[in-house]
């Protein structure tokens, strides 16, 4: 999606960071923009309250009679003017928010646990990080978010990027780094006493090297999925969610980003909110034709291995379920 122009010698200036991904760029113009637009108009008032202050100051030889009651022309030229800047400002900056609030399809996922004081990334790969996030150049990256305690505020000023990390609800950004480099992460939200320390970084690497990171990883670090498979087997989960025509459990493969009909008679989208939800609170939105037999996991599993088993459901192939 094309975006605005960087502007020349911005990225120089000490308030503003480098600009280190595709929607650095038009974040900063939106700015710069805003900023013109404020200091035109405080220029043209300032500008007229001296000019008048002078010409109509007490003792002034002017003529103060048949003063004008109305001028059209001038009232419809300001408010115009002001609809024109005003939706082109909207706009302008409506399509920035859009873009970076649609992934692309093919994005790489990454998964992040906010935590007093931490950031913690889980790679799809294995991969495990603490305060480190490591990406490739030139791909996008969809980062799933979630706090495990308060809220914190994801932050990478060089990207131009911050969302809140919410407990309880997982929440996406997403971003392309056009520079490799390392780059600084921090929270943005207080969150507690050592909220300052809560500091981190984004490594940008050439893909070749990226692959080359994650290759290097110990052999407890296996992939996402698999983690999210062995736990679903050590909790018991497979006993239930067979696949067959009479498990007392829904079939779970295939099911991902896919509408699932409810005893209510709602259909609700299986994302990784509705995962995480059916997870620690079963019956709370019950598949039409089952049971509410499923216990709580609430407080027996850490967001990490909540996390592992949305993995692992949404690497599940088409099942008897997601074929029809």
């Amino acid at each position: 999606m094309p975006g605005f122009p960087d502007i020349p010698g911005l990225p120089q200036l000490p308030l503003f960071p480098q600009q280190a991904s595709t929607v650095a760029g038009q974040v900063d113009f939106i700015f710069a923009a805003e900023i013109a637009l404020g200091l035109f108009f405080t220029t043209i008032v300032v500008i007229l309250i001296i000019y008048f202050g002078i010409r109509y100051r007490r003792g002034a030889r002017v003529d103060r009679s048949n003063p004008p009651d109305t001028n059209l022309k001038v009232e419809l030229s300001w408010m115009l003017g002001l609809l024109v800047l005003g939706m082109g400002s909207f706009l302008g900056a409506a399509s920035v928010y859009f873009n970076i609030n649609t992934p692309p399809a093919d994005a790489l996922d990454i998964y992040v646990v906010g935590q007093q004081w931490m950031w913690k990334a889980q790679h799809p790969e294995g991969r495990r990080e603490i305060n480190e996030l490591h990406v490739p150049v030139n791909v996008p990256v969809r980062l799933t978010m979630i706090s495990q305690d308060v809220i914190h505020s994801f932050f990478i000023p060089a990207f131009r990027l911050k969302y809140d990390v919410i407990p309880g609800r997982y929440t996406n950004l997403w971003f392309e780094a056009t520079r490799p480099g390392e780059y600084h992460l921090f929270c943005a939200e207080y969150c507690g006493t050592n909220h300052s320390r809560m500091i981190g970084k984004v490594v940008v690497m050439e893909q070749s090297d990226y692959q080359a990171w994650l290759s290097s990883g110990t052999a407890a670090e296996v992939p996402l999925s698999d983690a999210g498979e062995q736990l679903f087997s050590q909790l018991g989960c497979s006993g239930c969610h067979t696949g067959e025509p009479n498990a007392t459990a829904p079939d779970l493969a295939g099911i991902f980003g896919q509408p699932r009909p409810l005893e209510s008679g709602e259909n609700v989208i299986a994302d990784e909110s509705y995962i995480r939800e059916s997870i620690l609170f079963p019956s709370e939105k019950i598949v039409a034709g089952y049971a509410p037999i499923m216990p709580t996991y609430e407080g027996r599993i850490t967001e990490e291995q909540l996390l592992e088993l949305v993995a692992y459901i949404q690497s599940l192939g088409a099942g008897a379920e997601g074929q029809q």
